[in-house]
């Protein structure tokens, strides 16, 4: 009997070492893991480097109060403030966090601006967390449920549709800001139009509302550059990063800019946790191995390779919808639900996802060789041809 309470519907397997982008269970069989824990192990498993530079800072500091200075944690906002032209950041724990911080910055704009019900510009079919507060500005129904009353101060509106901002605009007081995924990844991988964003940034300028960008999926180098906003030419006013950031351990970043920065001040807002020496010393040693290696090059070239191969080798297949994403960030987006193709990718040692539950979801680490996406439509093809050729 398992004493873990009982939030999770785990797939019936548990690892023991990884190498690179490829897993062994308890069993000794081996997988190719093309999830990379939801897009976290950013530099695949046992990274020698990571692994190296991690167990030198276990050796001299895990964890001090954010109390004192802790000069890998300024190291590291100076980093990001460097590859991002954001000028300041919160460091935290997760993507949820960095959301939670990105809206209490929001409202204190929003007071600081005499609107004394300031209110956040949603999307439909976002996922922001698990927190009341991001859990209330997630657009899915069905994590909501059973968690009502949800935090008030948000609006919802279709993702990628500037006309429904403005119609909102037109009749909502006490808009602020606006809180929206540069690539939807929970929603099922939902690129928007280019001039998507540079709208928004457009709409924000005019209105003098912060611009708001959840990156925590979609950052780090997964769609090809740095953070998938820069694909469209544009500086948000704040900025939200997790997963991939640490390859592993635990970290969030709130980055703020423009009219956004030194909203904060001491007292306001804080973590116990947040960027420690040993979570800062990671994510630092993350971003220095991505330049270094030119991973993000690298993304950009394995995501082509994969799009092409699985549009040559699925594109023709009836109940195939299409293929979309970028970079290392790609979903299959079948004409019915396919959560089954998770266990049955995993029966021949596989692991993906499926996602807005027709959307089969690839995350691989940023190391992703063309060895290892070979190897991956090799076994995701047929599995993807046999599932569609059944009935529905």
């Amino acid at each position: 009997m398992s004493h873990l309470m009982n939030t999770y519907a785990r797939q019936p397997v548990a690892f023991t070492h990884g190498n690179g982008s490829h897993l062994w269970d308890s069993n000794g069989k081996q997988y190719l893991d093309a999830l990379a824990g939801i897009a976290v192990n950013t530099l695949g498993h046992a990274h020698p480097r990571f692994t190296a530079a991690l167990s030198a800072q276990i050796g001299k500091l895990i964890h001090v109060s954010n109390v004192y200075q802790i000069p890998e944690q300024e190291q590291l906002a100076a980093k990001l403030c460097g590859l991002s032209k954001m000028q300041e950041a919160f460091v935290c724990n997760s993507g949820c966090e960095a959301n939670e911080a990105a809206i209490k910055l929001a409202r204190m704009y929003g007071h600081k601006q005499g609107v004394e019900i300031p209110t956040v510009i949603v999307m439909e079919k976002a996922f922001h967390g698990r927190t009341l507060a991001t859990l209330s500005a997630t657009g899915n129904r069905k994590v909501q449920a059973g968690f009502e009353p949800l935090v008030s101060g948000f609006v919802r509106v279709p993702y990628d549709d500037l006309a429904a901002i403005e119609q909102v605009a037109s009749h909502t007081p006490n808009i602020v800001a606006i809180l929206v995924e540069p690539i939807q990844g929970e929603g099922g991988i939902r690129t928007p139009d280019i001039h998507y964003l540079q709208g928004l940034r457009k709409i924000c300028d005019q209105r003098n509302w912060l611009l708001m960008l959840d990156e925590v999926q979609c950052g780090i180098g997964r769609t090809g550059k740095w953070f998938a906003h820069q694909h469209a030419g544009i500086l948000p006013d704040v900025m939200t990063l997790a997963k991939g950031l640490g390859s592993g351990v635990p970290i969030g970043v709130c980055l703020a800019a423009g009219r956004a920065a030194g909203t904060f001040q001491p007292g306001n807002h804080g973590s116990t946790f947040g960027g420690n020496p040993l979570a800062s010393t990671a994510a630092l040693t993350t971003l220095d191995i991505i330049e270094q290696d030119k991973l993000m090059a690298n993304a950009q070239s394995m995501g082509d390779f994969l799009h092409q191969g699985f549009q040559s080798r699925l594109g023709h297949l009836p109940g195939m919808t299409e293929i979309r994403g970028q970079g290392l960030m790609l979903g299959i987006v079948l004409a019915r639900p396919c959560g089954e193709l998770v266990g049955r990718a995993l029966a021949q040692g596989l692991l993906i996802n499926v996602t807005a539950d027709n959307v089969v979801r690839l995350l691989p680490a940023l190391t992703f060789s063309q060895a290892d996406a070979q190897q991956l439509l090799d076994m995701l093809c047929p599995l993807i041809a046999d599932f569609l050729s059944q009935d529905a």
